[in-house]
């Protein structure tokens, strides 16, 4: 859910402006000075329609006045009709130049604006990784997609949005400082009735414009939410025929967000319609009180033109900063969704061991001393006094009933979690933050639910190596062990076959056996198992099973299994009950002494 934003608009586009690199925020100015180049560029063009409609009414009245006359003199200009083609090349060139300076200034803009796009995004995306896994687990991934990219890309539009305002503010007040120079009051009055009609008109209008960004913000996220669960779960909506109940799903969400999205368009577009019909109305009174003076409308032509052109562009800069503004107004929960996640903190210590080839491996043994863990302050205690020593090179199961804390055990021993109380130890050593990183590089896990990216089987195998970099000898040993080289090497593609997205082209059992061809190819100190063999059938699981045997007794292995056979040749086995160590020892020890272990075996028989 979208939370309402706390700060203002300038305070967030403040905050955003701060998350710019160096190089960005020079750009930014460089930008910016490009517009009062091109403010300067409209006023020089407007400048000179009076002098060039001056000379084609009366140039004899233009050559008079002491300044054109000293300049037509060291032109060497003689005659009025002399005076026409140089003012005529003098305004088309204006002209020329304010239509490229115009046009440098739009393709700078919108090459500024990806650029900052992809530098947000990137930013927002990594700092969402590099956070702790607890935060990860609270946090919806509809939500972190739709900040990522829905969020960024309102972000970024609603800073390009400001530079356009800023420009067309300055662009207003240069024209309205011309147009008062050739007339004070007719200038006066109508940048008056202007900036009060388009201040009218968002008073009015802006309440619907914050409603309708929350609403925007919302529903971008439930879109995807939407997209999400149907195609996620696509199987089970063609079996069960609830193609129709996702479809309404996906429109509760859609329909809302293009209203919503529809009706800030309106919003910051239909007032220009209405103030171009004010200003033809405003031309022809003027034009009627002019032509009523001494001298008629030949005389008042050149000033009624420049006053007119002046109109024509006052009018557009202040549409262009009336929908700016309301463009920002409405982006403004996308402003604060997106620096709820680029003031995500980077953990400094983590960050510099990332870059480094540091290690942590195993030497003598993994502890638990009293550990309490629980997942929030006002949660339930899932670990309560837990206590338990796993020695280098042993093979140990961990058994118990759903909710016991077999999973949020091995979190903590692998760095994902830290404990709320007591210690946790690596050869005697606490675990503290600047240690966990290297200590993760020796760990290598495999969960029950095997991800795998769209790519080849021996990218898959070698998760996260760049393929010129893949050990392919090392990546077919893997495999054997895992008890899948049989299956890969028959194809005819071998280990370049793609796997679908998330391994749709594969069983189970085989992208199960996938996953821990993965863990044996990082060639890891300890190796996690969460129910990691459930998915296989009997056979491939004793196959793969025995395989663990022959590897290395510097290699120390932790099980979570869904079947107590999986477990049964451990070297001990960790009953876990209500977050705490229930009994410990060998499977004939624990089916002796443990009533809850026998019956846990006898209901798996």
């Amino acid at each position: 859910m979208t939370l309402p934003p706390t700060d203002g608009i300038l305070n967030l586009l403040v905050r955003l402006w701060h998350h710019l690199s160096c190089r960005r925020q020079c750009q930014f100015g460089l930008v910016l000075a490009l517009m009062l180049v091109s403010v300067f560029a409209d006023v020089i063009s407007l400048g000179a329609v009076l002098p060039f409609l001056g000379v084609l009414v009366d140039p004899e009245t233009v050559l008079a006045h002491p300044i054109v006359s000293e300049l037509a003199q060291g032109l060497g200009i003689n005659s009025a009709e002399q005076l026409v083609l140089p003012v005529t090349i003098l305004f088309a060139s204006a002209a020329l130049v304010a239509g490229a300076v115009r046009t440098l200034l739009y393709w700078v803009n919108s090459k500024f604006g990806y650029a900052i796009g992809a530098d947000l995004s990137i930013e927002v995306y990594r700092r969402t990784l590099y956070q702790p896994y607890h935060v990860h687990i609270t946090q919806n991934s509809s939500e972190v997609i739709s900040g990522i990219t829905a969020k960024v890309n309102g972000s970024v539009a609603a800073l390009i949005q400001f530079m356009t305002f800023v420009s067309s503010i300055g662009l207003m007040m240069a024209v309205a400082g011309t147009l008062i120079a050739i007339d004070t009051l007719v200038a006066l009055t109508i940048t008056v009735i202007f900036s009060a009609s388009y201040s009218l008109v968002y008073w009015q209008s802006r309440r619907r414009l914050m409603r309708n960004g929350e609403c925007i913000a919302r529903e971008q996220t439930m879109v995807i939410k939407a997209l999400q669960e149907g195609l996620g779960g696509i199987r089970d909506v063609l079996l069960d025929g609830s193609q129709e109940v996702y479809c309404n799903v996906y429109r509760r969400a859609d329909v809302p967000l293009r209203r919503a999205l529809g009706d800030n368009v309106f919003i910051s577009g239909s007032p220009r319609f209405i103030m171009e019909t004010l200003a033809m109305l405003l031309i022809a009174a003027l034009t009627y009180s002019l032509s009523n003076q001494s001298g008629g409308i030949a005389k008042a032509l050149p000033m009624l033109g420049a006053l007119a052109l002046g109109a024509q562009r006052l009018l557009p800069a202040l549409q262009a900063a009336y929908g700016a503004w309301t463009h920002i107004l409405g982006a403004k929960h996308h402003l604060s969704d997106t620096m709820k996640f680029l003031d995500y903190t980077l953990p400094a210590k983590v960050l510099q061991l990332d870059t480094a080839s540091e290690h942590l491996p195993l030497k003598n043994a993994i502890e638990f001393k009293e550990v309490n863990f629980r997942y929030g302050i006002d949660g339930p205690w899932v670990l309560e006094g837990l206590s338990l020593t796993i020695p280098k090179g042993s093979r140990v199961g961990f058994v118990g009933s759903t909710g016991s804390g077999k999973t949020t055990l091995l979190d903590l021993l692998m760095g994902l979690l830290q404990p709320t109380e007591g210690e946790f130890l690596v050869d005697s050593q606490p675990m503290t933050v600047d240690r966990v990183r290297a200590w993760q590089r020796t760990i290598t896990h495999v969960p029950q639910n095997i991800f795998l990216a769209d790519s080849t089987l021996a990218e898959n195998i070698a998760f996260g190596i760049p393929p010129e970099q893949i050990d392919l000898s090392r990546v077919r040993k893997a495999a054997r062990q895992a008890q899948i080289a049989d299956y890969i090497e028959s194809r005819s593609e071998g280990y370049e076959a793609f796997v679908g997205e998330r391994g749709i082209r594969l069983s189970g059992g085989q992208r199960q056996r996938i996953g821990i061809a993965r863990a044996l190819y990082k060639e890891a100190s300890v190796l996690v198992f969460d129910e990691a063999t459930s998915a296989l059938d009997n056979a491939t699981e004793q196959l793969v099973m025995k395989s663990f045997e022959g590897l290395n007794r510097d290699l120390t292995v932790l099980l979570i299994a869904h079947r107590l056979t999986t477990v049964q040749n451990c070297d001990f086995i960790v009953e876990l009950g209500e977050g705490k160590v229930v009994a410990q020892g060998t499977y004939e020890q624990l089916f002796e002494s443990s009533p809850s272990f026998r019956e846990m075996a006898r209901a798996k028989d």
